[in-house]
């Protein structure tokens, strides 16, 4: 269970997301020999660096770092933002996509939940603009599985 009573702890919770996701994504682009799906992870993790990069320039602003939280959420639900399917070289890019697509949701799902115990308007909205930022990068993924594995079956 994760208690927050601080929003540099919020800040860092979501730091540590980002930089999962970008390794992440590294590991796929590195592990797989599909030059598809090297070149999509890539870019994929660039993204993610440049949302953790967003993250770290909030925490040093330190302008967050004053406000009080409230303890509205006791439990994060950490177990609902991962993902039982681990990845490995040898997967096709059907189930490279399916790993990313469920990834990109368990994002979004974090994104959404920490904007709910935001102290001010401010935090909220920056996690607020990640998550769509994450449901983005969902969206995406179904649309190349729709476009490359569901159309062509």
């Amino acid at each position: 269970m994760n208690t927050f009573t601080t929003v540099d702890q919020i800040i860092d919770f979501a730091i540590n997301a980002e930089q999962e996701a970008v390794d992440f994504y590294t590991n796929l682009a590195s592990t797989n020999t599909s030059e598809a799906i090297k070149k999509v992870f890539t870019l994929y993790a660039a993204e993610e660096a440049g949302h953790k990069k967003k993250l770290i320039s909030v925490k040093q602003e330190g302008y967050f770092a004053k406000l009080e939280i409230a303890p509205l959420i006791q439990n994060l639900r950490i177990s609902e933002y991962l993902t039982d399917v681990i990845p490995s070289g040898k997967m096709d890019y059907s189930e490279a996509l399916i790993l990313a697509m469920k990834k990109e949701e368990a994002a979004f799902k974090l994104y959404t939940d920490l904007s709910l115990i935001a102290p001010n308007q401010e935090m909220r909205n920056l996690f607020q603009d990640l998550a769509v930022e994450e449901s983005k990068h969902k969206l995406r993924f179904e649309l190349e599985y729709d476009e490359h594995i569901l159309r062509e079956n």
